[in-house]
């Protein structure tokens, strides 16, 4: 074989490997990556201090889940959401509306949420001061 087939040979190669790399690249899932990260980012500062005032005012409140019931107990009357967040898939998220009245808990039927880990996110406000909280649970 004479040099100029061995560089045919080779730029062919190259080629077929450059191909074969775009194409390979083209099948690829696209990045999931999240569309609200710069709004996000500018809300971060407002929800952290949601999450101190709840240290601060020792408003904690105390989630169970019981037979399909997720029964959620604060230290005052609240109105706000309550968000059921699936790590897993997003699709599966729920939001709930809170309203307490005039009394301190409340109770979310979860009917449509499959057995599994959960974040919920609670964002209420009591009074004239707003609060959010977060916590993992496991509905069975």
């Amino acid at each position: 074989m004479n040099w100029g087939k061995g560089i045919i040979l080779g730029m062919a190669i190259f080629m077929l490997f450059i191909i074969s790399m775009c194409v390979y690249m083209f099948r690829m899932p696209a990045d999931e990556y999240d569309h609200q990260y710069y709004e996000k980012g500018l809300n971060f500062d407002k929800d952290f201090a949601k999450e101190k005032q709840v240290v601060a005012d020792h408003a904690q409140p105390a989630i169970s889940i019981e037979a399909g019931q997720a029964h959620i107990a604060f230290t005052k009357p609240a109105n706000g959401t309550a968000r059921f967040i699936r790590p897993s898939s997003e699709a599966l998220d729920k939001t709930f509306q809170l309203n307490t009245n005039t009394g301190s808990s409340t109770s979310l039927a979860l009917n449509g949420l499959v057995a599994g880990k959960w974040r919920i996110v609670l964002d209420w406000k009591s009074g004239d001061k707003a609060y959010l909280y977060q916590q993992e649970v496991y509905i069975k």
